[in-house]
């Protein structure tokens, strides 16, 4: 069979995920195996007597690694404490050794050789116990003292282990048991719940042939969390297909399954999306379990090697390709060992590299773009390039002039992103009003990993990146495969866009500010020719708000009425105000007021809407322009208002050349005022009304 050659990718390869350039060297001389540290993010290679120690994440992966004495001996597994102050050394199947690294003091922990091994360890941050011991009797709950340099025993539980599958990030462990190892019993350890034992339960297996009984793999069982939640992948090599599980308080629920197309299948998890690496057929598919939905999110593709992008990006790029031509491994090789949750290391060749997805590219491979949209929303890799995209792939669908009803299924989707933003107790992005008048109306998964709840509740792995969002309604309108590479096109305005939403906080849910900004402005001046629809996509916009409660920019409303005046639709812009379609603002109101020289009826709806919010001087100001100056004057002296100037008034009474119109105003103002009489303005318009009588 043909091997896929590692390689910087070419633009026309096509993958949805992908392994970045440059990774993790760890191929250092001299030293013995390399080991994961899921809890401390840490990359450790022992040599003969030290452990070699390199963060996962740094933002410089060229750095000498630190070092530690551990002393001479076999390492069958090793683990910081989750303070970084003592060292824990698996020696041998009966004995772990613990190193104070201030003190450089050592004890052992051994079992029972004639009855027990020790399968593992691990630390937990547990407030009842600080290690955890797994051994083929049970487990052990063992409490660290520095000081004494000793371990104090909490709790033995006793039951048969054939082997155990753990993961930091979901504080999750699973013994198995049983003739075939299908029978399991778990528990998680928390910060905040303690010790929460899950019921005992019996993973499915396909029966092979006659008289044979396959035995479940601790390779073949995999803990994955995504979107707060935490799941049980198991792979049933007879069967050829995934068994997903779901943890709940007090019950575990068989979801479904997902097909498997290889002998051998890795999982990872890159932003809550599932990646089943299929080994033998050298491709990944992807799975967005966000609602619930067991179908991969795109075709099988290979896994591809790309290098970074930034500032730094020749220097990089000059690495990488150093890397790529040195790099004799293969893609999805024998040496590769898939680490929880985004790693690959490559044993033989001492490097550890980073799974990617490329979002760009899944947007691209899909033809149901509100769904799309969906899955956008719920990343969180690179925020800024993600609203972009969004932002980028609504404006194209504008300007397509796709049906309204894919519209509307994309703006519920955005809508409903920001409305959960919000309720997430977030903080919007600050409005800015791009119009000449101004509105005068205002991931990763974290330490703590809890179950709460009961079989109604599922297992909560992290509460900060657990989502509530309103699924889009199903719709039978989709977009022409071949067209949907359309929707990410136009990349250097989307490129000025993703810029300026570095500066809107970290989140790819899109405001109604941003929408009017990003979406509805731009495509303005192209769909000059047809208002009408872009009038009916603002109103799929606005209903979408409606529903979730959301604050609008007054710049959105001035929008379709220009749009609707434009096309002479009077009568709509009248019934959009009547049906509160269209907000009231001050905004609005004046600029109904200004429609309304060639129509009373717009120029009517105009005041009214000012008088409905109050704002009297405004009224007044239009009143006096108009020239009905006595109507003015009836309306200031009932809700007294006196911020506008006499001499409007004075003025449009002197044109009139009407003595009595000229008296009543010069009366009412020294009434009103006292202090007029003593004015300039009082002294002049005494004379002109002398002249005039």
């Amino acid at each position: 069979m043909m091997q896929t050659r590692a390689g910087s990718s070419r633009s026309d390869a096509l993958s949805h995920a992908y392994i970045q350039n440059p990774p993790i060297r760890c191929n250092i001389p001299e030293t013995r195996g390399l080991f994961y540290d899921d809890a401390n993010k840490l990359l450790l290679s022992p040599t003969a007597d030290q452990v070699l120690s390199w963060k996962v994440g740094m933002p410089s992966q060229h750095n000498p690694p630190n070092s530690d004495l551990i002393g001479e001996g076999p390492v069958l597994s090793i683990r910081y404490s989750l303070d970084q102050k003592a060292i824990a050394i698996q020696r041998s199947i009966y004995e772990v050794e613990f190193r104070n690294r201030e003190t450089g003091l050592t004890f052992s922990r051994k079992c029972k050789q004639d009855s027990e091994r020790i399968l593992g360890f691990f630390w937990t941050d547990c407030p009842t116990c600080d290690i955890v011991l797994i051994k083929t009797s049970g487990i052990e709950l063992l409490l660290y003292d520095p000081e004494q340099n000793s371990l104090h025993g909490v709790e033995t539980k006793k039951l048969s282990v054939n082997w155990y599958v753990y993961t930091h990030e979901s504080r999750m462990l699973l013994l198995a048991s049983g003739m075939q190892c299908t029978v399991f019993s778990g528990y998680q350890f928390s910060a905040a719940a303690g010790i929460v034992r899950l019921p005992k339960f019996e993973m499915s297996m396909t029966k092979s042939e006659a008289n044979s009984k396959p035995v479940l793999s601790s390779d073949d069982v995999h803990i994955v969390t995504v979107y707060g939640r935490i799941y049980c992948l198991q792979f049933d090599r007879v069967g050829m297909h995934l068994n997903v599980y779901r943890f709940y308080r007090d019950a575990v629920v068989e979801q479904g399954s997902i097909p498997a197309y290889s002998s051998r299948v890795a999982i990872s998890t890159v932003d809550n999306v599932i990646l089943s690496h299929q080994l033998d057929a050298k491709v990944v598919m992807l799975y967005d379990l966000f609602l619930d939905s067991l179908n991969p999110i795109s075709a099988p593709l290979p896994l591809l090697l790309k290098g970074s992008s930034g500032s730094n990006s020749r220097s990089i790029s000059e690495v990488s390709d150093s890397i790529s031509s040195a790099y004799e491994g293969m893609i999805y090789s024998d040496n590769w060992n898939f680490l929880v949750p985004d790693l690959i290391c490559d044993v033989e060749n001492g490097l550890v590299w980073k799974i990617c997805l490329d979002v760009e590219a899944i947007s691209a491979s899909s033809s149901d773009i509100p769904s799309i949209l969906q899955f956008l929303q719920c990343r969180r890799s690179d925020p800024a390039m993600i609203k972009a995209l969004c932002l980028a792939i609504t404006r194209t669908l504008i300007l397509e002039r796709r049906p309204i009803s894919v519209i509307a299924r994309a703006m519920d989707v955005l809508v409903a992103s920001y409305s959960n933003f919000l309720r997430s107790g977030s903080t919007p992005p600050a409005t800015q009003n791009t119009g000449n008048n101004q509105s005068t109306a205002g991931s990763g998964v974290a330490s703590e990993h809890a179950i709460t709840g009961t079989a109604t509740k599922s297992i909560i792995a992290d509460s900060s990146s657990g989502m509530s969002m309103h699924s889009p309604s199903t719709s039978d309108d989709e977009v022409n495969p071949e067209e949907s590479e359309k929707l990410v096109g136009d990349k250097s305005l989307e490129s000025s866009v993703s810029q300026q939403m570095a500066s809107h906080g970290s989140s790819v849910a899109t405001s109604p500010d941003e929408m009017y900004r990003f979406v509805f402005a731009l495509v303005e001046d192209e769909m000059s020719g047809d208002p009408a629809y872009l009038v009916s996509v603002i109103v799929e916009f606005l209903r979408s708000a409606s529903r979730e409660k959301l604050k609008m920019n007054p710049d959105v409303y001035l929008m379709m009425n220009q749009l609707l005046a434009r096309s002479n639709q009077h009568a709509n812009i009248a019934l959009f105000v009547s049906n509160k379609i269209i907000e009231p603002s001050k905004e609005v109101a004046m600029q109904l007021v200004d429609f309304g020289q060639q129509n009373y009826k717009i120029h009517k709806l105009g005041m009214d809407m000012l008088r409905q919010l109050s704002l009297h001087h405004d009224y007044v100001s239009v009143l006096l322009q108009d020239g009905y100056y006595l109507e003015a004057l009836r309306y200031a002296r009932k809700y007294k208002v006196i911020t506008v100037q006499p001499a409007l008034f004075l003025e449009a009474a002197m044109a009139s050349n009407n003595a009595l119109h000229l008296a009543a105003v010069m009366r009412f103002f020294s009434d009103f005022a006292p202090s007029f009489k003593t004015t300039l303005d009082y002294g002049r318009y005494q004379q002109v009304l002398s002249e005039l009588s």
